[in-house]
């Protein structure tokens, strides 16, 4: 049985909805197995942090729910959301010194002439200047380095399994004792590690956690909650010369509302909210007409639903295609870009709660958007001609996502759970109006929340909400605690990934170097706990931040 993000089928989700419910009880206690760290999940993050164990001489097993390894680092983000490059260090700079020495091979250039592509990136002296490092890179190049990892450290790995997470995480007082997936396979562990984006094994152990905008009131912060006047990129209907009326006969309320305009009510200024930031897939596309795969016709397509992209177009849009970010051998990270864009806005709220089989119905529901998007734009005659020719000379990268119809096997899960923890971080600590206490790592990119609601405002007119880009006064430390439950709750769990965070907060932390460099030191704590015979939350600092510096991680 595989769950993937895309290929998926209503008859299939039936089958899967019987799997589901009868196979834990059916399989139960069917395989066993022992580690001295179980880490869920195959992000970044869980890979580095597999690493980390088994160098440190601990024992390590990685489940997977996922059949390729590296998350959004090999599912299409090659053009890395890096903020200051010299906080990143210890394994994450390893990685990325790894892609460097890929690309000094002439066979990595099959597309491109290395010197066409320029210095984009490429040789980035490392902050000791002996090493050096490249940014840019295609997916399948990270998820091979990835899988040298794996490899050279002989890490054993279980793909495709999901965690029970109904009956399948069993605690007594305050420890996880296992892990069980629908398999029926059960893990057992001294320390365990969730690192996927959602969270699950996190939830499923009973441990705090948080979904959508705190209000600005909750942490003292300014830029959380609901952000009506925040206009800080072009991801907006306020960039256009005239507004775009939302409904379907423009002016005309009786009409009714145009597809993907929500008529809840926005809500106030620094309102807390249950709404996530969009979710899209990054799309490795290419312009090569030897590795080109034309745009295909989604299932379903209806362009009534792009009908307030035409009207954009009407406007005068033409920032297409200003966020083909490039990558080797003539390839994109094409990302988000303008009023109406990749980002599904406002239809993932229930995603992070959800289970497999709504989280699969998402995940395709975001992938036909897609699609219909490219295909709405390359074919239509609403579209300016130019850019639909433009358009027609783009497709899917033939040689990337090749088991998955070119399309990327990793959604963008942005935000999802956020535990709620030892330590909670912040604006105020992003910002350094507040210290925060041992450091086990270092972010730096701006905070960046994407649009979280398209709503109708008070004349009738389509406005996005919840943009937010900030620029921060330098590097900032992120502490020990937010990657620790609150002790009463679960005294042996680590959460690298939806650490303990508010929404604004989370919009700078959640960059994949990040998600490495959290896995990482959150592995040198788990093996620290085991040898202390301790709980994770009594770890000494002194001893973890010195053996983080030796390793190479940048604290302060």
């Amino acid at each position: 049985m595989k769950f993937r993000t895309s290929a998926w089928s209503l008859c299939f989700g039936s089958i899967l909805s019987m799997f589901l419910f009868f196979q834990p009880v059916q399989a139960a206690e069917k395989e066993q197995y022992q580690a001295d760290v179980i880490i869920y999940g195959g992000t970044s993050a869980a890979v580095i942090a597999a690493v980390e164990v088994a160098m440190s001489g601990k024992s390590v097993i990685l489940v997977s729910p996922d059949t390729h390894l590296g998350g959004l680092t090999s599912g299409g983000l090659g053009y890395t959301d890096t903020g200051k490059k010299e906080v990143i260090g210890g394994l994450a700079k390893d990685f990325y010194h790894r892609v460097w020495l890929h690309y000094q091979e002439g066979k990595a250039w099959k597309w491109q002439k290395k010197e066409e592509f320029g210095n984009k990136g490429q040789g980035t002296p490392a902050v000791d200047g002996e090493n050096r490092t490249m940014w840019l890179f295609e997916p399948h190049v990270a998820e091979r380095i990835f899988e040298d990892y794996i490899r050279e450290n002989q890490i054993q790995v279980f793909r495709n399994e999901w965690l029970n997470r109904e009956s399948g995480v069993d605690v007594k007082k305050e420890k996880i004792s296992s892990i069980t997936t629908l398999s029926g396979k059960r893990f057992y562990g001294k320390i365990f590690l969730d690192a996927t984006y959602e969270g699950d094994l996190m939830a499923a152990a009973g441990v705090s956690y948080t979904v959508g905008r705190e209000s600005n009131q909750r942490y003292g912060e300014t830029w959380n909650g609901v952000q009506k006047d925040a206009i800080h990129h072009r991801h907006n209907f306020r960039v256009l010369p005239e507004p775009v009326s939302a409904y379907k006969i423009p002016g005309n309320p009786d009409s009714g509302l145009l597809p993907f305009v929500s008529a809840d009510p926005s809500g106030e200024n620094g309102q807390g909210d249950h709404r996530v930031q969009a979710y899209c897939y990054r799309l490795c596309l290419t312009d090569h007409p030897d590795n080109r795969v034309p745009f295909p016709k989604p299932e379903n397509y209806d362009p009534a639903k792009y009908e307030l992209l035409a009207r954009v177009f009407e406007r005068g849009w033409k920032e297409v295609f200003d966020k083909f970010d490039a990558l080797p051998n003539r390839k994109t990270d094409t990302n988000n870009h303008g009023p109406f864009s990749s980002d599904f806005i406002g239809m993932n709220y229930d995603y992070p709660e959800a289970n497999y089989i709504r989280r699969e119905e998402i995940a395709k529901e975001h992938e036909m958007y897609q699609k219909g998007l490219l295909w709405f734009m390359a074919n239509d005659a609403r579209v300016p001609q130019a850019i639909r020719k433009k358009l027609q000379s783009w497709g899917l990268s033939a040689d990337e996502f090749t088991g998955n119809g070119n399309w990327p096997h990793q959604l963008y899960i942005r935000e999802a759970r956020r535990m709620q923890g030892k330590f909670v971080m912040t604006e105020n600590e992003l910002m350094d109006r507040k210290p925060t206490p041992e450091s086990v790592g270092m972010g730096s990119y701006t905070i960046d929340s994407h649009n979280v609601q398209r709503y109708v405002d008070e004349n009738g007119n389509a406005q996005n909400e919840g943009d937010v880009g900030l620029g921060l006064p330098g590097p900032y430390e992120i502490a020990y605690g937010s990657l620790c439950p609150q002790k009463r709750e679960c005294t042996n769990l680590l959460v690298p990934v939806c650490v303990s965070s508010s929404h604004i907060a989370y919009g700078s932390i959640r960059m994949e170097p990040v998600f490495m460099i959290l896995g990482q030191s959150a592995a040198v704590a788990a093996c620290m706990a085991i040898d202390l015979k301790a709980a994770v939350q009594d770890v000494p600092y002194s001893e973890l931040e010195k053996i983080l510096m030796k390793k190479g991680q940048v604290l302060h």
